[in-house]
């Protein structure tokens, strides 16, 4: 019998203005000197003043760091541990996308155990804690806010290190999705279909159990119908809602669970040709499901029905087949694009290919594929994923 080894943050609070209940937060986990990790943009569009106003309510006063970059480097991990040295900081507040969550986990993982990132990746496990987070996602999509990963790119190599462990867990998660209103049609999209491709890779998974097979379920189906109307429409707030929650589970699940071959073929494509996570993942999704679809038909035909374009009788290689159509209309409504179209130079990719086939295989993440390929099958699906197949 297989035991399934579950972590969650010990406090979610989930709903509109969940984030003003920071210093409340903040209070029960007996924590009050807080560094907030977050970005320029974030900055500017007065989001953050707005967190921080609601501490000084509460007579808590925090330190801001607003140099993380959209994927996080060795170095801008290493300025950021530079600046919470500089404080007296008890806990660190991720507030923001991926970006700044993944870096706020870093940072703070680093403040206690030392050394660099390099020595924390996969397969390295790192459990024993950093200082406690506090994450507040800013967007629908990656979930970070509720699992034990970070991923930091090695500037010499441009190689995204996957780095898991419990020390990487929030303690406490503030899901607001008002603060998801207005976002853009292209972040809302990208984020959207990261979500997805999560509480999918979770289901199919070869590490997938009950508890996430619930929590990726839920999310599909709470994904699916929303997706097409938060990118029509920024301000759809039962939609942002739904997003959001969606978001949250798919972390949940993959984090109890694993990504797959989609994420591990991503994450290299990202690191080289500073693609949007979001976007690469899409990018691939509906030639990497179509591939790995044979391996686990019952699965992916659950996934086409969780989304709602199945039937509930429906057969499973009739449901297989709609969720494949969907995959791909769905890119085509959302206006993903090809590689090629998304203006990578053809000879820079072919000539990387090998290396980020290598890259890929060495995040452990295809292997938990219900089809599991080498190096040559990655190459053929890179090939049919580069003009769009």
């Amino acid at each position: 019998m297989t035991v399934a080894s579950i972590a969650l943050p010990r406090i979610l609070k989930i709903g509109g203005g969940a984030s003003q209940q920071l210093a409340e937060v903040l209070g029960s986990l007996g924590v009050s000197r807080p560094l907030v990790v977050t970005d320029s943009f974030l900055a500017g569009q007065g989001m953050v003043e707005r967190l921080l106003d609601g501490l000084r309510a509460a007579g808590v006063s925090a330190r801001v760091f607003t140099e993380t970059v959209p994927d996080p480097t060795v170095a801008s991990i290493e300025a950021g541990l530079a600046f919470l040295k500089e404080g007296d900081h008890d806990c660190v507040v991720g507030f923001g996308g991926g970006s700044p969550l993944d870096s706020a986990k870093a940072i703070a993982m680093l403040a206690v155990h030392g050394g660099v990132m390099a020595d924390y990746k996969v397969p390295h496990v790192q459990d024993a804690p950093g200082l406690p987070v506090i994450a507040i996602p800013t967007t629908a999509g990656t979930g970070s806010e509720a699992t034990r990963f970070t991923i930091v790119t090695d500037g010499e190599t441009d190689e995204k290190m996957l780095c898991a462990g419990l020390a990487y867990l929030p303690v406490a998660a503030l899901v607001d999705y008002e603060l998801t209103l207005g976002k853009p049609r292209r972040l809302t999209a990208d984020t959207g279909i990261d979500s997805l491709t999560h509480a999918i890779e979770a289901y199919v998974s070869r590490k997938a159990n009950p508890f996430s097979d619930g929590m990726a379920l839920s999310a599909m189906r709470l994904i699916a119908p929303n997706i097409r109307r938060v990118c029509a429409d920024p301000d759809d707030r039962p939609a942002r809602e739904a997003m959001m929650l969606g978001a949250m589970q798919g972390g949940i699940a993959f984090s109890n669970s694993s990504v797959a071959l989609v994420h591990g073929m991503s994450r290299p494509i990202g690191a080289h040709f500073h693609v949007p996570h979001g976007l690469s993942n899409a990018m691939l999704l509906p030639a990497v499901t179509a591939w790995s679809a044979p391996a686990a038909m019952i699965r992916y035909a659950d996934c086409a029905r969780a989304m709602g374009v199945a039937e509930e009788g429906e057969g499973d290689q009739s449901a297989v087949a709609r969720l494949l159509e969907e995959l791909s209309v769905l890119n085509r409504d959302l206006d993903v694009p090809s590689p090629a179209a998304w203006g990578i130079d053809e000879a820079r990719w072919n000539n990387l290919v090998p290396l980020m086939c290598t890259q890929a295989l060495a995040s452990g993440s295809p292997a938990n594929n219900p089809r599991v390929p080498g190096e040559a099958e990655m190459a053929a699906l890179y090939a049919r994923v580069w003009e769009g197949a």
